[in-house]
């Protein structure tokens, strides 16, 4: 599903990844725990293609979005970065739009869906994620766990093959983060959808994994298993 290979990132005179090499299978949830400033988001940034390698390689299905720490064309990047979804640790909603709003815009504006179609499909993720009663809310009536299914929403509207998740129990209460690990391995199980998450909470990475794996100085290292 993804391959990481020998993925190097320097900031200045800072050398943010050394060598990171990932491979994720089909259907799996992979954990990557570790510090802050330990390379974590920015592994992320660069398989979401928000932030490019200076050098290695990154492929989706065995479509290059970097190689050898160039970037695939801007029309090859597009198509490969539909298949990745990104859940943001503030979850960045529109805060003018309602949730159906939210989770129906991208669809209709990248992929040219619809608007009665891209809502069907809409108000389809919401019954999978227990909001079929907020579609008409705006993201300052919700909760913090409601924000997160609907930016979880958001992102499987595009209908990805992967999806990442950025630190995301940190902007929810303690209570909330069984919720959240029970949400993803749905999301695993019914949906076949694999899953990355960084996070630094040890406990909730060992709760959701089939996988975990630890960052720290750029360097990715400690694989555990917990099928």
């Amino acid at each position: 599903m993804l391959k990481v290979e020998g993925l190097e990132k320097n900031f200045g005179k800072n050398k943010v990844l050394k060598g990171v090499n990932l491979e994720l299978k089909e259907g799996e949830i992979t954990v990557i725990v570790g510090p802050s400033g330990g390379g974590k988001t920015t592994l992320l940034r660069c398989i979401n293609g928000l932030t490019a390698p200076d050098n290695g390689s990154i492929s989706i299905n065995g479509k290059y979005l970097f190689k050898d720490g160039k970037a695939a064309d801007k029309k090859d990047e597009l198509e490969i970065r539909k298949d990745i979804g990104l859940v943001f640790q503030s979850f960045n909603l529109f805060p003018h739009m309602n949730v159906l709003e939210n989770i129906t815009e991208a669809p209709r504006v990248v992929l040219g869906i619809e608007k009665s179609e891209a809502e069907k499909r809409g108000r389809e993720i919401l019954g999978f994620l227990g909001l079929e009663d907020k579609q008409l809310n705006y993201p300052y009536e919700l909760s913090g766990g409601q924000k997160q299914r609907v930016a979880i929403g958001r992102a499987l509207a595009m209908e990805p093959k992967l999806i990442c998740f950025d630190e995301p129990t940190s902007a929810l209460d303690p209570g909330m983060t069984g919720e959240v690990a029970n949400l993803i391995k749905k999301l695993s199980r019914e949906k076949s959808m694999t899953v990355l998450i960084i996070t630094h909470d040890m406990a909730f990475g060992s709760q959701v994994a089939d996988r975990i794996l630890s960052m720290n100085n750029g360097i990715l290292k400690e694989e555990h298993m917990y099928m």
